[in-house]
């Protein structure tokens, strides 16, 4: 329940307005998994809570580590669904990518995850507590380590399951709860216009991502199905109409496989068709798996790219893979089955 929510839950069992603000604090900040730990509210309260509600986690199955540090949780849902998210750790700075979706229906010919095909929506308490597992986690191997940062990156087009990463993120930044900076918080899609133009209707500002992968909507229709239904004119459209303050910028997401989309004349069109848009370029080279029959460029054309792009005035970055070793890198997500993993 986002707080509103829980606010009208609680006056239905006729108690206290400042009930609500107790059992948020106690979910969301004390991250407990029992009403029994709520002490501070009554036994026969605790008692009806436990006949009207559930406090539900997810469980943590399985735990990788990369040999630069990123760390790849597994984790069950209450009817068995398997999910995964990712610790990026990066000097003071540690990255979580979550995901929003069992699988991914937007069919991403890069994507290990679109191999699945999507098999449910996840819940707002599903995506949060991806969040508060990691953070448990941590607290076990680094006490003093934070998550820094959210992006809702990894398995799932967060758009498509609009109405419940909207209650997450309402959930995660709320300052009764885990008080999460909207700043430090980045939401990634590969094109949803309906969704895109609907989130910049909240009253909140999400950082915003594009996967974009292709300068012209002949290469990204074919990497990128959504593309026939929303051509990057209309993506464009919408990204600039996204409401942003003066330091913030879109970022665009470039997936640079060999031979597809990796010439210096791919990167100068890039530069042409976002030029004048707010809005910086992650370069990312492609990492393999083997649900697609790509190739990361060579390291010398990579960077040919990237200079090309700021060379014609675009802010670029390089992406360096992590975790990469451990199939947790961008695009990787996917559960193969458990003899294969093996």
């Amino acid at each position: 329940m986002t707080y509103a929510e829980l606010e009208s839950f609680v006056d239905d069992l006729g108690e206290p307005e400042y009930r609500t603000e107790q059992i948020f604090q106690w979910l969301h900040s004390r991250r407990v998994s029992s009403f029994d730990e709520m002490t501070n509210l009554s036994k026969p309260l605790r008692a009806r809570l436990s006949e009207t509600a559930t406090v539900g986690t997810l469980t943590v199955d399985r735990i990788q580590r990369g040999i630069d540090g990123t760390r790849k949780l597994r984790l069950l849902t209450r009817d068995g669904k398997a999910i995964e998210s990712v610790l990026i750790p990066d000097g003071d700075k540690l990255t979580q990518c979550i995901s929003s979706q069992v699988g991914c229906a937007l069919d991403c010919s890069f994507c290990a995850t679109a191999t699945m095909g999507l098999v449910r929506n996840l819940d707002a308490g599903e995506i949060v507590d991806q969040v508060y597992r990691a953070q448990a986690f941590l607290a076990t191997e680094e006490p003093d380590r934070r998550i820094t940062n959210l992006v809702y990156m990894g398995m799932g087009e967060p758009l498509h399951n609009y109405d419940q990463v909207v209650r997450s993120l309402r959930i995660l930044t709320h300052a009764v709860g885990a008080n999460l900076s909207h700043r430090r918080i980045t939401v990634s899609t590969v094109g949803l216009v309906k969704g895109i133009e609907k989130l910049g209707r909240e009253d909140f500002q999400i950082n915003l991502a594009i996967s974009l992968n292709a300068s012209n909507d002949t290469t990204r229709a074919q990497l990128m199905p959504i593309n026939r239904k929303w051509p990057i004119q209309e993506l464009l459209a919408a990204v600039e109409r996204y409401p942003l303050d003066r330091r913030r910028r879109v970022t665009f997401e470039y997936v640079l496989i060999a031979g597809v989309n990796d010439s210096l004349d791919d990167a100068r069109q890039l530069a042409e068709l976002l030029r004048g848009v707010k809005c910086k370029v992650n370069l990312i080279p492609f990492n393999s798996h083997p649900h697609a029959p790509y190739q990361r460029p060579a390291p010398e054309v990579i960077k040919a790219f990237q200079n090309e792009v700021k060379r014609l005035g675009l802010p670029t970055y390089l992406r360096t893979p992590r975790g990469d070793d451990i199939d947790a890198a961008c695009g990787q997500l996917a559960l193969a089955p458990e003899r294969r993993r093996a």
